[in-house]
Order: structure tokens, then C-alpha cells, then sequence
């Protein structure tokens, strides 16, 4: 029997999510919500999203905390996916977010105007089950409407505080065809991002150790997409460059502390990584 944490905020992309997987019985589901405390009405999102956990007899589960009106939306995103990982691994569950094509589309908007590598262009790419990518947010309130569901409307949407709604009123005027082709060139990102991923897992081995050597005499791009995977992509790209050039340049026996509690151990022909702890 699958089981699936999913992801409901009380907006009516995550509430049509809920119905439709609720429409399958052999689904195993447990609502998950993540109160950010950034907005004062966020608890009777709560009480709403514990309501229709109810309504539907699935197990609910959430948390709050109070990143407060100026935490920013990446700390927000962070935070909340912080709770949901770990939700779903406690209960060796699959995630299931209500991302839908027009998030797909804002998302690759945002990486351009931030100056994306081209990894921002392979989007909403991972563990996580999305499986409203192929509908628009027009077609879920269309579906919203037919079932008769209710839903919370975020106030922060309205906000020019965030760049995601900055964007998304430029993003309104695109027509469908050119949203089409942004789709199709995130599906083609995804899919050479795969076919990268697998070839640098050939380069680097399994480790635990590295050669040095191999890192000296590999184009820099190369060796950052190799460190990235070594480091399961917990550092930023400067991170990664100056982890590049103590690869080359530290003494045996020194360490290099590269970020996010992670640290380089150097011989003199090999390095390893260690998390401190």
C-alpha cells in the first residue's frame, strides 16, 4: 500500500491535491502543514488544514514556528521542507507537494532573473512525488469549483516583498504556447541533468577517498559538478570553488572546513569528507 505525506497549506492547489489522491482508497495519507508564524491569521490555517485532515479520516500533522512578517522566502521554503523531509522519512513515506506547471514556469523565471547556472532551469526536480507538473492553476480551480472544495487564500501573495510575486504578474501575459515551450525546456534540463548526474557518479567513484590529481587536471565546471555530488549538493557554488582550490593547494594532514559542517581531510595525493558533528 502506498503511503504519502502530503504537503496541504490550505490553498487550493494543495486542497484539489489532497482530493484527488483521496479519491483512490489504497492511498495511505497523512496531511502534512508547517505553520511558518509569518503571517497573523497562519493558526486558522492550521485549525482549517486539521479540519479537513479530519474530513477526509487521515492522521494530521504539523508544526509552527515563528520566523516572523520579515523572514524571507527562502528561509520560509528551507524551514518548511526541513519539517516535511523529515515527517516523511519518520514514516518511510513518499512526499507529495501541490506544484503545478504554473510554479514550474515562475520557478525557472526566478533562476533567470537571479542568473541562473544550468541547473536552475531543471526545476522542481527530486525525491519529491509532484504529480500536478502537467495542470495549470487555472485547471485546479476549475476543479475546485466542480467539487465544491473550500480553501484559504494566502495574503502574502499579494505582497511585492517577495520577487515570486513581482514575477508572477509579468507571467500572467505569457501565452500558453510560450509557457509550453518553457515546460519543454524544463523537461529537457531535467532530463540532461539526469544523463550529467550519471556520468559524474562514474567520474568520482564511491569514495570515501578522492583523488587530488583527478581534480587538478579536470576543467573547473567539471570539478565543481564532481564536488557537488560528493558533497550531496549541501554547499553553494562559492563554496565548492574554494573547496577546489584548497583540493589543490592544501598541505597533507591539513583540513579544509568548506561549509554546512562538512570538511575536507588532505593526504598528500588523496582528500575525504567528514561531517562534523
Amino acid at each position: 500500500m502506498p503511503k504519502y505525506v502530503v504537503a496541504v497549506s490550505g490553498g487550493v492547489d494543495s486542497v484539489v491535491l489532497l482530493d484527488m489522491l483521496a479519491q483512490v482508497p489504497e492511498n495511505d495519507i497523512i496531511v502534512a502543514h508547517f505553520d511558518h508564524g509569518i503571517r497573523p491569521e497562519s493558526p486558522e490555517d492550521a485549525l482549517f488544514v486539521g479540519a479537513l485532515a479530519s474530513q477526509y479520516g487521515y492522521p494530521f500533522e504539523m508544526t509552527r514556528e515563528e520566523l516572523g512578517p520579515d523572514a524571507s522566502e527562502e528561509l520560509a521554503r528551507n524551514r518548511r521542507y526541513a519539517f516535511l523531509r523529515e515527517l516523511a522519512e519518520t514514516h518511510d513515506a513518499q512526499l507529495v507537494t501541490a506544484h503545478h506547471a504554473d510554479d514550474a514556469v515562475e520557478t525557472v523565471a526566478i533562476n533567470l532573473h537571479r542568473g541562473t547556472g544550468w541547473r536552475g532551469l531543471a526545476v522542481l526536480d527530486s525525491g519529491i512525488s509532484r504529480p500536478l507538473l502537467g495542470s495549470t492553476k487555472s485547471d485546479l480551480i476549475e476543479y475546485a469549483r466542480r467539487r465544491n472544495l473550500t480553501w484559504r487564500e494566502d495574503s502574502t501573495n499579494a505582497t511585492d516583498a517577495y520577487l515570486r510575486n513581482r514575477l508572477r504578474r509579468d507571467i500572467v501575459g505569457l501565452t500558453a504556447d510560450q509557457k509550453q515551450q518553457i515546460l519543454a525546456l524544463r523537461a529537457q534540463q531535467v532530463e540532461t541533468k539526469k544523463h550529467i548526474d550519471a556520468e559524474v557518479l562514474n567520474l568520482i567513484g564511491e569514495g570515501p577517498e578522492y583523488s587530488r590529481y583527478f581534480f587538478m587536471h579536470i576543467p573547473k565546471s567539471v570539478a565543481v559538478e564532481c564536488l557537488r555530488a560528493i558533497t550531496k549538493a549541501k554547499l553553494t557554488r562559492p563554496q565548492l570553488e574554494r573547496a577546489l582550490v584548497a583540493i589543490k593547494t592544501a598541505h597533507a594532514k591539513s583540513l579544509h572546513h568548506a561549509g554546512a559542517g562538512l570538511t575536507l581531510e588532505f593526504t598528500t595525493r588523496n582528500f575525504s569528507l567528514s561531517l562534523l558533528k
